[in-house]
């Protein structure tokens, strides 16, 4: 019994002493990133398995495949892109990191642990600080929510069951996504607890038909940036659409969005996108944001239109938004 009880003393002594120390990986290699392998990537399309792009957060390792400084940043912290505000080269030059856990901590410590890893390796000094930002916001209609509950709620992905055939799994702060891609149709987006959404690309009618499962309001807004994004292309930029509606709960719905006006208002939103109608195209909808007319034809609306029919409305404007500044970092990390 005495025994047991020293060696409960020290177990407990153990852990204090860890969580009192400065949380880093035991051990961590940096390389710069090799031209992405488009062969790799559609073989781990199809066959389900992990992405060789994007965060990997193992029990007992974690990887940053193919990533940029600001994206590293956005997962040390677990700030939105848009957040970060640095020198432009932040999101141009891409890294390889493998880094070992050491011993008694977990994959919720991989954050805290890339932190440590920003700040010895490439010398990173942050402040933060709150300032007026521009974002398209999604705020509260004057008919109220018109949108149905869902009869269940979203479950958390599961990594330990392996993603089905043509889905890739990839990692945010908020935690694991899951897309499933169709070339040329669409893609379905499972994130989690935030809900699901499924996008068809409809060429006969020029729309983008969207399925919207157990999705929270701000889910919503995270699945619509991404869409703007996913249409601009990887490089693709421009203001977030932020949640600032203040709603909770879990929603179905389904919209026909005329892909002419996804476009269009992508690009009002500050993203470059070759081939988008310009800006000035479309007629300005209320509240300043981004719109044009529905087409008639094929049903699709506008995305001004589907907005509203949830009830909702997308405005133009500064919000106070907590911003992290980069005060130093160097382009090239110290050596493995």
């Amino acid at each position: 019994m005495k025994y047991r009880k020293i060696a409960l003393v020290a177990a407990f002594s153990a852990l204090a002493a860890f969580g009192q120390t400065k949380l880093s990986f035991e051990a961590a290699t940096i390389k710069p990133a090799a031209p992405l392998d488009q062969g790799k990537l559609i073989a781990a399309m199809q066959s389900g398995g992990k992405m060789p792009v994007g965060a990997s957060i193992g029990a007992t390792q974690a990887e940053y495949l193919y990533m940029d400084l600001k994206s590293l940043i956005w997962f040390a912290y677990g700030v939105k892109p848009f957040q970060i505000t640095g020198p432009d080269w932040l999101a141009s030059q891409r890294f390889d990191i493998i880094a070992k856990y050491p011993a008694g901590a977990t994959k919720a410590d991989a954050p805290k642990m890339l932190q440590s890893l920003l700040a010895d390796r490439f010398k990173l000094t942050i402040h933060r600080t709150t300032e007026e930002h521009p974002v398209l916001a999604l705020v509260a209609g004057k008919g109220g929510l018109k949108l149905k509950e869902s009869a269940e709620t979203p479950k958390a992905i599961d990594e330990s069951v392996p993603a089905a055939p043509g889905t890739m799994t990839t990692q945010s702060p908020d935690g694991p996504i899951r897309v499933s891609v169709k070339p040329g149709a669409g893609a379905v987006v499972d994130m989690g607890e935030k809900g699901k959404m499924t996008y068809t690309l409809n060429a006969a009618t020029k729309s983008i038909h969207v399925d919207l499962s157990m999705v929270t309001i701000s889910g919503l807004a995270d699945m619509m940036t991404q869409l703007m994004q996913q249409l601009g292309g990887p490089g693709a930029g421009g203001r977030q659409i932020v949640d600032l509606t203040g709603i909770k709960g879990h929603y179905e719905a389904s919209l026909e969005i005329s892909l002419a006006d996804m476009l269009a208002m992508a690009r009002s939103a500050g993203m470059d996108l070759p081939g988008a109608p310009p800006a000035g195209a479309s007629a300005p909808a209320a509240d300043g944001a981004a719109g044009v007319a529905s087409d008639p034809a094929g049903g699709a609306q506008s995305v001004t239109d589907a907005i509203q029919s949830m009830g909702l409305k997308l405005e133009s404007r500064k919000a106070p938004i907590e911003q992290l500044v980069v005060d130093h970092i160097e382009k090239t990390p110290t050596e493995n």
